[in-house]
């Protein structure tokens, strides 16, 4: 991928390398990294076995969080009426895919867990492409940048992590 390549992650993945202690492999292929705030959020907002460990690495890794309209009405939203919950992150990262193909010079890799996103209908840009985590471990292991995909799902697996079965693009 270009140089002018990046990375969107949605929830799933960033849990699933924190469960494997690997969120520097986001880092691996060079590319900078944009959080989404209603990503973020998600994955911060409740104490869970990985919830620190996202927040101090992205605090320490990643640039500005992308605020998106999503959030700015979750947040705003009256809280005597239930708020919707299901789906939020995928529609700021949305929002933030739409933002991104209004400059057809970058490229917007969106890296999503595979249960959730695979079968999920979603309008992607042309500049930009939808990445399952398990895909995105064997690009860096064809790219010599990891020794083993499939040890890095392991290790979050015995650490936790439920890891989809579903596999995208099929086998």
């Amino acid at each position: 991928m270009p140089a002018n390549t990046t990375l969107l992650p949605d929830a799933g993945p960033l849990i699933t390398l924190a469960y494997a202690n690997a969120l520097d492999l986001l880092l691996a292929p060079g590319w900078p990294i944009e959080l989404v705030d209603m990503v973020l959020y998600e994955v911060t907002r409740n104490k869970t076995p990985t919830s620190e460990r996202i927040a101090a690495w992205a605090s320490k890794h990643c640039g500005p969080v992308l605020e998106t309209k999503v959030f700015r009405h979750y947040t705003q939203a009256d809280r005597t009426a239930p708020a919707r919950r299901a789906n939020l992150g995928e529609l700021a990262i949305q929002e933030a895919m739409n933002d991104l193909s209004l400059d057809d010079r970058r490229i917007g890799v969106f890296l999503f867990e595979d249960h959730k996103i695979a079968r999920a209908s979603f309008l992607v840009p042309d500049n930009c492409r939808k990445v399952s985590t398990r895909a995105y471990l064997m690009f860096l292991e064809q790219q010599g940048l990891i020794d083993s995909a499939a040890q890095i799902e392991r290790a979050a697996i015995l650490a936790g992590r439920q890891f989809s079965q579903i596999r995208f693009p099929p086998d």
